[in-house]
């Protein structure tokens, strides 16, 4: 895969509603193997497609890049040995000391790529095609469905769900989006009507946590206005929880790179991810892990003169 088809298939992956991180090589020092202008994608799940290095920069661009995707900002980071750059690393960038079997470095920039959020709108009324119109503008995913066309399978945990059926089965649209367990749920009504919607689905069984997440009335209060404007409130109101942080559609699927399990490759130095598919090797009861099989095999020749480094097993 060449690097312009690395952003092919990066927008494929974002419009199939994916999470992925473009790494682009932006700087490299002899010897290695990359070049200026290498790429590589990287998906949630850790998953390379694209070059981006050998074996000591693969792992360490993999799991930099699943922090991107996790916090959603991207980062340059600068891959060499401990003391190949001193105090000479402006600010901004992230060193990641390697140090496997080469004097080489490479400088990565790494940035999200995120899908457009996702939206669902029940209901048929002008105020749902007018947010329907709003949110395509600026570049959503949406879907307008009618109320009785509508299931829990038309959302999922990253989407966004506005009920706008005006009492026409609100009840049952509620609750099917609330099944689909979305990002967001709100329903377009008065306090009254959701009172009524809240205390039907209370009696079907759905637990209080859930009920505590449906907005209602959906949308910022500006008080008395006209369907345009209520459209108007309902998108300030989703574009303010992206804004907060929450960013639903871009949420990763697997846990952020902090909270998986690392360890430390007792022959370079570098940290490790657990998850990642290297072999461990067992000895005296503690199991090392390595970066890679050149690690592996300076271990397997002489363990005595690594041993004695500190691992996690």
């Amino acid at each position: 895969m060449d690097g312009w088809s690395v952003l092919a298939e990066a927008g494929e992956l974002a419009r199939r509603g994916q999470a992925c991180a473009v790494a682009t090589v932006v700087w490299r020092q002899g010897p290695s193997s990359s070049q200026l202008g290498s790429r590589a994608i990287i998906t949630a799940e850790g998953e390379l497609h694209g070059w981006i290095g050998g074996a000591c920069a693969e792992p360490v661009v993999i799991g930099e890049a699943q922090q991107v995707i996790h916090d959603g900002r991207a980062r340059l980071i600068l891959l060499g040995t401990p003391d190949q750059f001193g105090a000479a690393v402006p600010d901004g960038i992230t060193v990641v000391p390697i140090a496997c079997q080469s004097e080489g470095a490479l400088e990565v920039y790494i940035e999200p790529v995120l899908p457009a959020p996702h939206l669902v709108i029940v209901g048929r009324s002008p105020m749902a095609h007018t947010l329907a119109d709003l949110a395509k503008a600026l570049g959503w995913r949406t879907a307008l469905i009618a109320g009785p066309d509508f299931s829990a399978s038309d959302a999922d945990e990253h989407s966004m769900v506005v009920v706008a059926t005006q009492g026409r089965c609100d009840e049952e649209a509620v609750l099917q989006a609330v099944a689909a367990r979305p990002a967001y749920v709100g329903l377009v009504g008065s306090r009254r009507r959701g009172r009524a919607v809240l205390g039907y689905l209370a009696d079907r069984g759905v637990p209080q946590d859930q009920l505590d997440r449906i907005r209602v009335p959906a949308g910022l209060d500006l008080g008395r206005t006209t369907h345009q404007e209520i459209a108007v409130a309902i998108l300030a109101e989703l574009v303010q929880l992206r804004a907060s942080g929450a960013r639903p559609a871009a949420a990763p699927a697997t846990r952020s790179v902090d909270e998986q399990a690392k360890a430390v490759d007792p022959v370079c130095g570098m940290t490790v991810a657990l998850s990642e598919p290297s072999a461990g090797v067992r000895r005296d009861g503690v199991t090392y892990f390595f970066c890679c099989s050149g690690c592996r095999q300076a271990f397997e020749q002489d363990p005595a003169a690594y041993v004695k480094r500190e691992t996690r097993c």
